[in-house]
């Protein structure tokens, strides 16, 4: 299923799973909080925001779940 911006994502973290909003996303190498990512046509990357805590994050879209 694919995943548009702003809509409801679930993924998962050390703390169980968390579910927030899919805020942007990126198709080609990126820098975010000090880590580089290499994001790309055939695996995007995508901004979120957790509900819970409001921090954005960076996922492959692969680990991201559309509710």
């Amino acid at each position: 299923m694919a995943i548009n911006k702003n809509d409801t994502v679930s993924w998962n973290t050390p703390q169980g799973p968390t579910e927030g909003k899919a805020i942007e996303k990126r198709t080609k190498e990126f820098t975010f909080d000090g880590q580089k990512f290499k994001a790309g046509d055939d695996e995007p990357y995508w901004i979120v925001e957790s509900s819970k805590s409001g921090k954005q994050a960076a996922h492959k879209e692969s680990s991201l779940k559309a509710k």
